[in-house]
């Protein structure tokens, strides 16, 4: 049998995708609660994130002009993963304060996020683009990707969402932008 390199490279970001899936699930969370998820989007459901980055930034001007730089990122990768955090509570209430609110109840009231889901997302991401690169993926952390995923209803509850873009090409389209 023979695999041309184009199929191995594709493989290989899917692959590669998968295992960073598991990272994220494996990472380290603040009081031990998990509310992360991910998902790896190709084909169809990477094109339509790229249309809604372009949309998004369109409606903001010249200063979303970065959306559409970045929708030109995703259409050169081969998928895109996208983690996200729920803005769920971890019950810490007066103990924590950390969100700015005198309790848990208060943070949640006000519609805002436990300051662990921004940690725990964070330290995902740092897990996931850690083994990319271990991996020899080219990727880069993408706000503009998760803003998209979010209108258009990726993921479901979970309301902080980035994306990581992964590419497999002879330079990486994240490098010159």
């Amino acid at each position: 049998m023979l695999i041309n390199s184009k199929t191995a490279e594709y493989d290989a970001v899917i692959q590669a995708a998968n295992t960073i899936c598991a990272a994220i699930r494996t990472a380290p969370k603040g009081c031990g609660f998990d509310f992360l998820d991910s998902a790896i989007l190709t084909d169809e459901d990477k094109d339509k994130i790229s249309a809604e980055m372009r949309k998004i930034g369109e409606s903001h001007g010249e200063r979303g002009a970065f959306f559409a730089r970045d929708a030109g990122n995703v259409d050169n990768s081969q998928a895109v993963v996208l983690v996200g955090a729920t803005y769920d509570t971890r019950k810490l209430s007066k103990m924590c304060q950390l969100c700015g609110f005198e309790s848990c109840s208060a943070c949640s009231e006000a519609g805002a996020a436990c300051v662990f889901a921004g940690v725990d997302l964070g330290i995902a991401l740092g897990s996931a683009v850690s083994k990319l690169a271990e991996l020899g993926i080219d990727n880069r952390i993408m706000y503009t990707i998760g803003k998209a995923a979010a209108a258009l209803g990726y993921l479901g509850e979970y309301k902080m969402i980035m994306g990581i873009p992964l590419s497999v090409s002879c330079k990486s389209p994240f490098f010159d932008r």
